[in-house]
């Protein structure tokens, strides 16, 4: 057994969420590090990363609209600031998102959505077929109608992930890169980790951000563990030839009998199809039936997709939390906080998770954006209080 320098905080997990925990908290002067054997991988590898908290919007989610919209509209600057410190292009652009509707169902489907845009406050505009297909002449001429959204961006996880780990390292953040294998819980206070090879690495606090993980790590008291849970998501990864550019102009999303399906276009010819949603567990096998049905339903939406060359096909882990939505700051244990169970909003809420995290570290409080979201709402005692 060896011993590592203490950190002022020690972030478990090298996803996105734990790399702009890590870059927040290093800005605001804390000595920081990061336990994870390959940083900038995780569930970022196979996001989509659609910005889209207006046609993500679902019923029961308002609360955390108001959270992803805090999020995107700090995107522009982020970004901005994120390339400036590494250099790195995100491929975030601000391109809008087309949702449509294929047969009568689909398109009261959408109605219904527009209609709970419109009572949230949120900008939108119903089309028809025709306008639909004026905008992406690609289209099947089946399309009954959509909605466009100029307000949902996009950016690649895969970019993004890469560029934090260079801000982190450029901040001064140290890259353990190995498993963390227990919390260590020293008077009733988290006081670091032991990792997978012994090391015992001490630490004023820890943050864990290992997301579908995030509920696994030894150590962690059964009242204070993040009732988090892996939900597996297929995606395809298509090239655009440049005979063939461009082939959309935005992304384009629809409801096919009942099954969800976009279509996300990179700036670089990348073209990326998902995502089925499985509650499988821990398995991420690329399956014959899921690739297929990605297919047939991009076939329905774009008919030309079959002349693309697929070029990859992934599976990947969402942390989905009970009420699919995040769980950020401190927990009863002290010393340890959660930024986990984004579910599938990782992406979008990056910029606003490092900004709370930062200030939590900093002032000991919850901004009051994040309260709803505090990991304490799923304590025993609050799940038992019963209303006066």
């Amino acid at each position: 057994m060896s011993s590592s320098r203490t950190s002022d905080v020690l972030v478990v997990g090298g996803g996105i969420i734990g790399l702009v925990t890590a870059w927040r908290a290093a800005q605001r002067g804390f000595a920081t590090a990061v336990v994870e054997p390959m940083p900038g991988g995780g569930a970022a590898e196979v996001a989509a990363g659609m910005l889209a908290a207006v046609t993500e919007l679902h019923y029961g989610e308002q609360t955390l609209l108001g959270l992803n919209l805090a999020s995107a509209r700090r995107y522009p600057d982020f970004a901005a600031e994120l390339t400036e410190a590494t250099g790195q292009a995100l491929g975030y652009r601000r391109c809008g998102t087309l949702a449509v509707a294929f047969d009568a169902d689909d398109r009261a489907q959408l109605r219904e959505l527009h209609t709970l845009q419109q009572r949230s406050g949120l900008e939108s505009q119903w089309l028809n077929g025709r306008e639909c297909r004026r905008l992406e002449p690609m289209l099947a001429p089946g399309v009954r109608g959509g909605l466009r959204v100029d307000g949902d961006h996009q950016i690649d996880p895969r970019r993004l992930a890469g560029a934090l780990v260079t801000a982190c390292e450029r901040a001064g953040v140290v890259f353990h890169r190995v498993w963390a294998k227990r919390l260590s819980v020293v008077r009733e206070r988290a006081a670091g980790v032991r990792t997978a090879d012994g090391t015992d690495l001490a630490a004023g606090r820890v943050v864990l951000a290992a997301g579908s993980l995030s509920g696994r790590l030894a150590g962690v008291p059964d009242d204070v563990l993040p009732p988090v849970r892996p939900v597996k998501g297929q995606v395809l990864r298509l090239t655009v030839p440049t005979r063939y550019a461009p082939f959309l102009t935005r992304t384009v999303r629809a409801v096919v009998r009942g099954s969800q399906v976009y279509l996300v276009p990179r700036d670089n010819g990348e073209l990326v199809v998902g995502a089925t949603s499985e509650e499988l567990g821990w398995d991420t096998t690329v399956t014959a039936g899921g690739v297929y049905a990605l297919l047939r339903d991009a076939h329905e939406l774009v008919p030309g997709i079959t002349e693309l060359p697929l070029t990859e096909t992934r599976a990947g882990l969402r942390p989905g939390s009970p009420d699919n939505a995040p769980l950020l700051g401190p927990t009863e244990l002290e010393g340890l906080l959660l930024a986990t169970g984004h579910h599938r909003n990782g992406v979008l809420l990056t910029p606003v998770t490092g900004d709370i995290l930062a200030h939590t570290l900093t002032t000991g409080e919850l901004p009051a954006e994040a309260r709803p979201f505090s990991p304490r709402r799923f304590t025993t005692a609050a799940l038992t209080k019963q209303p006066a």
